[in-house]
């Protein structure tokens, strides 16, 4: 039995993040999901879209937002990369993702993603005309950014 990749639409991917996410919830859009299955079985899901931050070009670079699955070995590495194969076909010149600084990364490493730095943390939520309005519902922390340049 081997991994493959088959697309996924956006409330598909979401009931496995339901299901299979430690800390985060389900999204509300993306680019593109994927989902890994072995054989027949859904054992993984990534979703990709724009970068959450309004300082990063979204035409430019991709942002895996959610990656999940229920523990088959090498499932998490194999969906980064087919992000990254489908992130670079659409043209993007980098994709990127945050992870949780206790987090080890070793799914990205093996994938090819470099890190990136250490991010600050704290409530993004700047913007008068939307306090409030904004997520909080989700880890705050500082975060470790992973990215990958695609061209």
């Amino acid at each position: 039995m081997t991994l493959h990749i088959q697309p996924l639409t956006l409330a598909q991917a979401n009931e496995q993040i339901m299901l299979w996410h430690r800390h985060h919830k389900p999204v509300i859009g993306h680019r593109f999901s994927l989902g890994a299955y072995l054989d027949t079985k859904l054992v993984g899901a990534v979703v990709v879209g724009r970068p959450v931050s309004r300082e990063i070009d979204q035409y430019l670079v991709a942002e895996v937002t959610r990656l999940v699955t229920d523990g088959t070995h090498n499932a998490c590495s194999f969906l980064y990369g087919a992000a990254a194969r489908v992130a670079k076909a659409m043209g993007f010149k980098r994709i990127q993702t945050y992870i949780l600084v206790e987090e080890l990364g070793t799914s990205l490493r093996a994938a090819g993603w470099a890190f990136d730095g250490i991010t600050s943390g704290g409530n993004w939520n700047h913007s008068k005309a939307r306090q409030g309005l904004r997520r909080i519902d989700q880890p705050m922390s500082p975060k470790q950014r992973w990215v990958l340049k695609l061209q």
